[in-house]
């Protein structure tokens, strides 16, 4: 069989086609074989074939033959031996191709019983017909001839070579039914980003002859997401493969007007093609309705399925469809497709779900502007305005259509703000309909947890939410269970712990809750049950306007800028359980502010606070005291950081279910709360209440209590014993001088933290008590060394000493702490010695060594198996990299070591050559040592990805380096001269390049000009060969391509071809830039005086002008952006970086004929008057930009110069034949 692709024009997207496949055949040869046998096979798969039955002929082809022709998808050209003889045949043929070029009709040959070289030249039975009609059809002749060569050269089937004419047949049918999925693609117009998700479906159905198992796929998600319009693609692409298909539709909706057997009557009988069949009962009943069923190959999809009656009737276990059959199910409700798991287990029926996602934000964008005029698209407020509108819609593809349809109705900019603000004021009536029917399926329990949900718990601890809901008397672990499966709201974690997932819900979703809780009383908020919007509960508060329906208020911070509240404003919300005032972050995830809000509270006394409420989250309350009045019975969290308080309650509060209290950084806070009626609490947070002196002697009795954090308390000087079931206790930068003797016999201490508590000068023997204990840090502790009890230990993974000016060394005993992950003794200026390792550490990973006093490593280092970092910064007294850790010797014990930091290591003066055969290294700092060079081989470390190698003053030379080193860190190096290989590593790597890319030379103030142009060179050749790559692979979600260098100098190259003294430059655009594939970007380089500056960086901004006068904005604020640090010599340098403009490919920006950039630079440098770090702004003394193509003719100048470095002009030239091959590939 010959290859079944051809090349065609695009179809246009509006042919319309009654046929799928128009057969061509000369009814003499083939009418009553092969062709009959075909059609038939053609039918049996659904697909719609015209096939000419007329058993006489004219001469002339009849014009609903060639209306035909025209209204099919796709021809078949049975090309027998005397098809040539027939003229009708001919003229078919030729019209076949004309539709071919017109349309792009597939065309498929089969050379029947026939040589295809005598079709394409006109031999032997050919040749005679044409002899005969070179007589009467002189004009058609030519044509005839050409259409004849062009059908020989398409791809199709030589019946020669395949044997049976049956397996001929089911050939040519497998073909056409591959080229129709394969063009259901060309048919997806407007369904944007669906193709993924089609392979994510298609991969779950496992569509294989050889699977005789039946396979069910459930599509899940919420409403609006593209359930149905997936399972319709997918079923119109696969439906020819089954022996019967049945897409049925609308299931809820149908359920409820008509019988569920009427359903199954029309699922069945268009599956067995039987309209006279009718089951009435529960039962299938006939025997003989189910062998027939069983024994056939079906496709069936069952759109909105929401009830268990639903599936138990269409497709439960009484129904069993033939091997190899598959079923789709749509629905919103994950419990369905439990159910349908339940009623095939252990069946030979598998059951997958597949989750319906969101689009994601480029998805997005491309479906809400598919159908802008050009016109519309051109303004560059409309695309700003667009853009919100998308973030808003978050991915659904029902908002961004309707949105779209109305969003361009507006006819002006006042018309698209009001547009804007109307959304999220008056959601769209058709949307809120879709997410209606997911509620109103909802029972009572269900919906009181989803409105809560929607106006108040929403990205909070699920753990403590559910403890909340539970408290209103609601069963929240059901509900929240329910709400998940119905897709209206989803569990997030935050990657940690399970204790940090939290409750999510979309915003749409959300909206349609407030719209709920709106229609209770929709003038007068004050009378609904939850109030969550700013204005409504302003209102509320500041004018007294509350009632006892008042349930939960939650008050976004951010959103206002005061709060006027009287003594009275919560005295008639008496029923009130939630009261949450929070912030919220510019990505949208909640805060608790005690330090950055901007509101100003105008609270000057409160008299009353409702005795219901069970949650209270206010930040920086205004007050000293809570209202006398109020009773904390109910309260189970109480949230005041930042707050003014002084004292919180009298002692008559009897809080008996508080769980949780936060009073942290509350400065005024003069003693601890009375909490000893607090059986249940559970954590206690006094971060940073500098007042307080110390812990109540009852805490020892609060038996649930597991976390106290007192750190930053510094006058703290006494802790009283602790419960026996505390997990975590910090104590950090308090005046503690002794802990409780009942501390060190906690077994369940997870965390002890004593970080900054100057007074601990030692640990007690009984320490190896704390059995639990993971993380101890005693950092900025007097103590001197570690009792050697601390072995017992087991579970410790963190020790941390840092600044311990004391402490002198680790007990020899360090070794039998198995679980360590970590050791932290940077800054210990007293610690000389580390013990001899004499047992195998496995899982020690990190060693921080960072400004000690030893010389060197211990014996029998290579014991520490697991280490992946050796952290040795600022250890002056550091002679050599010890040979213990180098391979060959240990090369297998030290592969898992990635990072060795050794800087400031002053006498550290050579780098051995076998350190770079440890094959995960992929990190190496020798900032500040005294090496003069680094080994060449340095080139074969496998993985190093960065580099630094800041002030090492006596650094001349850099030799190749490695081709996958995207952070290279040479600032301050000022004997540096020569860099070579860098154009050789790059043509080496390719394959493997990293997009991200920064090297800095800052302050080399004595590289040669070889050594300047070989760097600036190297960034054009890498931006080049790169993005040319990234093209080839075709992965259009690829990163953004960045590369930046910072050289000392003040020459721009010359392959920077526009350039200009001064901050700015106005440059003409090449005719139709966007739409150049060789185009790859822009480079830019400035040269900017860097006035020993600590930190600094450089950015811009772009305006791109249209030819009518219009100019979009865009800014380059990112690029070059990471800092240059460390004091350095007044000089000039440059800064070189590329831009795709892959974010300026589109509308607006397309039209523009010209663009002018500024460029700016600014940084920051310590003022010794005035003792702080002030901004600098830098000049920027030229500029220029250049364009980058893949290919190689010389455009605006951007074709590389010469460069002299060593080996460069070989590399340069390859490297450019490189990339030129690799944007045509």
């Amino acid at each position: 069989m010959a290859s079944s692709s051809s090349s065609s024009p695009s179809r246009s997207p509006a042919h319309a086609f009654k046929y799928d496949v128009f057969l061509s055949f000369r009814g003499e040869d083939t009418r009553n074989t092969f062709t009959s046998h075909l059609h038939a096979a053609l039918v049996r798969k659904k697909i719609k074939t015209y096939i000419d039955y007329e058993l006489v002929r004219g001469e002339e082809i009849a014009p609903a033959l060639l209306e035909a022709i025209e209204e099919s998808q796709l021809s078949v050209v049975i090309l027998s031996k005397d098809y040539a003889s027939s003229t009708w045949c001919l003229d078919e043929l030729a019209h076949i191709l004309e539709c071919k070029e017109r349309h792009g009709q597939i065309v498929i040959p089969i050379f029947y019983r026939i040589d295809p070289s005598h079709v394409r030249h006109q031999r032997e039975s050919y040749a005679a017909a044409f002899v005969q009609h070179e007589e009467r059809f002189k004009n058609k002749v030519l044509k005839w001839r050409v259409a004849l060569t062009k059908a020989s050269k398409l791809a199709g089937f030589d019946s020669r070579n395949i044997g049976l004419e049956s397996e001929l047949v089911e050939f040519v049918v497998e073909d056409i039914v591959m080229k129709f999925s394969r063009e259901c693609s060309s048919d997806l117009k407007g369904l944007v980003g669906i193709e993924s998700r089609i392979q994510q479906l298609e991969s779950l159905l496992c569509i294989d002859v050889e699977d005789v198992r039946v396979r069910t796929v459930g599509i899940w998600g919420m409403g609006g997401v593209g359930k149905t319009t997936l399972a319709g693609v997918v079923f119109n692409r696969l439906s020819s493969q089954f022996e019967a298909s049945y897409f049925l539709a609308d299931v809820r909706e149908r359920s409820d007007k008509t019988r569920l057997y009427d359903l199954r009557n029309e699922l069945f009988s268009n599956l067995l093609k039987d309209e006279s069949l009718r089951i009435g009962t529960p039962s299938i009943g006939s025997t003989f309705i189910k062998k027939r069923l069983s024994r056939a190959k079906v496709l069936v999809v069952l759109d909105d399925v929401n009830d268990d009656s639903q599936l138990e009737t269409l497709v439960g276990d009484q129904v069993q469809f033939g091997p190899g059959s598959r079923i789709i199910i749509t629905t919103r409700d994950m419990h369905q497709l439990k159910v349908m798991q339940q009623l095939h287990k252990g069946a030979d029926h598998d059951v997958v779900i597949y989750k319906a996602t969101e689009l994601n934000h480029e998805e997005a964008l491309q479906l809400f502007h598919l159908n802008d005029s050009e016109e519309i698209r051109c303004g560059a407020e409309y695309t700003e305005l667009g853009r919100m509108v998308v973030h808003y819609a978050a991915g659904i593809p029902l908002a961004l259509k309707i949105w779209g349809s109305l969003f361009r109705r507006c006819k002006s900019t006042q018309e698209r703000e009001s547009f804007l603000k109307k959304l999220k004021r008056f959601p769209e009536k058709k949307l809120q309909n879709v997410y209606r029917i997911s509620y109103d399926a909802l029972g009572e329990n269900e919906r009181e947890i989803f409105l809560y949900i929607a106006c108040f718990h929403k990205g909070e601890d699920v753990y403590r939410a559910k403890e909340q809901l539970d408290a209103c008397g609601l069963f929240a672990e059901i509900g929240i269970n329910i709400l998940i499966d119905m897709s209206l709201i989803s569990i997030k974690d935050k990657g940690w712990t399970e204790k940090t997932r939290y409750l999510w819900m979309h915003d749409l979703i959300q909206e349609m809750g407030w719209a709920i809780e709106r229609e209770q009383h929709p003038a007068k908020p004050g009378k609904r049950s939850r109030l969550c919007t700013p204005d409504d509960i302003c209102h509320v508060l500041e004018k007294n306007k509350g009632t006892e329906r008042v349930q939960s208020i939650s008050l976004n911070l951010s959103q206002i800028t005061k709060l006027n509240l009287t003594p009275q404003a919560f005295k008639k919300t008496c029923n009130l359980k939630f009261l949450k005032l929070y912030g919220e972050d510019r990505s949208g995830h909640y805060y608790y502010p005690w330090k950055d809000c901007n509101v100003h509270f105008n609270l000057h006394d409160l008299e009353y606070l409702p005795d219901s409420l069970i949650y209270i989250s206010w930040p920086l309350y205004t007050l000293k005291y809570l209202p006398s009045t109020f009773s904390a019975e109910n309260l189970t969290e109480l949230s005041m950081p930042g707050s003014q308080l002084q004292r919180l309650w009298d002692e008559g509060q009897k809080p008996r279910n508080l769980k949780r209290i936060d009073l942290s950084h509350s400065e005024q806070l003069v003693e601890v709360p009375d909490l000893s009626m607090s059986v249940n609490i559970e954590r206690i947070n006094l971060e940073g209440c500098g007042g307080l002196v110390e812990v109540p002697s009852y805490f020892e009795n609060l038996h649930k209590l597991t976390s106290l954090h007192v750190s930053g308390c510094t006058n703290l000087s006494v802790l009283s014993d602790m419960p026996c079931n505390m997990v975590s206790l910090k104590l950090g930068k308090t005046a503690i001088e002794h802990l409780p003797s009942s501390i060190w016999s906690h077994e369940k201490l997870v965390r002890l933290n004593l970080d900054g508590c100057e007074g601990i000068k030692n640990l007690p023997d009984s320490i190896w008590k704390l059995y639990s204990l993971t993380y101890l840090v005693l950092s900025g502790t007097s103590i001197e060394e570690l009792p050697s009890s601390i072995e017992g230990l087991s579970g410790l993974k963190y020790l941390e000493l840092q600044g311990c000016k004391r402490f002198v060394s680790l007990p020899s005993c360090i070794c039998k702490l198995k679980s360590l992950k970590t050791i932290s003794l940077f800054g210990c200026s007293g610690f000389k010695n580390f013990p001899d390792m004499l047992e195998p550490m496995e899982h020690l990973e990190n060693l921080n060594l960072g400004g000690t006093k030893f010389k060197e490593l211990p014996c029998l280092i290579e014991n520490v198996v697991g280490r992946k970092e050796l952290v040795l910064p600022g250890c002056r007294s550091f002679e050599t990299v010890p040979k213990s850790i180098l391979p060959p010797s240990s090369v297998i014990l030290w592969s898992p070591m990635s990072r060795l930091k050794l800087r400031n290591c002053t006498m550290v003066e050579e780098i051995p050559d076998c350190i770079f055969s440890l094959n995960r290294l992929s990190e190496l700092d020798v900032g500040g040592t005294m090496i003069r060079s680094l080994p060449s081989t340095i080139n074969q470390a496998p993985r190093l990805r960065g580099l630094v190698l800041k002030d090492c003053k006596r650094l001349e030379s850099l030799p190749k380096l490695p081709y996958l080193l995207d952070w290279l860190d040479a600032s301050d190096c000022k004997r540096l001269k020569t860099v070579s290989g860098l154009t050789t590593a790059l043509t080496e790597g390719l394959d493997r390049r990293v997009p991200s890319v920064l090297h800095i030379f800052y302050n080399c103030v004595s590289l040669n000009e070889n050594a300047r142009r070989n760097i600036m060179d190297y960034a054009h050749l890498r931006n080049k060969a790169t993005d040319a790559h990234l093209r080839n692979k075709a992965t259009a979600n690829h990163p953004e391509l960045r590369y930046e260098v910072r050289c000392s100098g003040n020459e721009i190259p010359k392959w920077v071809s526009n350039q200009m003294e001064g901050c700015s430059i106005d440059i003409t655009l090449p005719l139709r830039w966007s739409e150049d594939a060789n185009f790859l970007g822009l480079a830019f380089c400035v040269v900017v005086d860097f006035h020993k500056t600590i930190h600094a960086g450089c950015g811009g901004e772009s305006i791109f002008k249209t030819e009518n006068g219009e100019s979009h904005t865009y800014q380059f604020s990112n690029f070059a952006s990471c800092g240059i640090q460390g004091d350095g010599d007044n000089s000039d340098h440059l800064v070189a970086w590329y831009d795709s403009l892959r974010k300026v490919r589109s509308t607006p920006y397309t039209n523009a004929t010209r663009v002018s950039f500024q460029f700016y630079a600014g940084g920051s440098s310590f003022d010794r008057n005035a003792r702080r770090m002030c901004l600098v702004k830098l000049k920027v003394k030229r500029c220029g930009v250049g364009f980058v193509y893949a290919e190689g003719p010389d455009r605006d100048a951007v074709r590389v110069q010469h460069v002299e470095a060593t080996g460069s002009e070989n590399s340069v030239a390859s490297l450019e034949t490189m990339f030129r091959k690799l944007s045509l590939n």
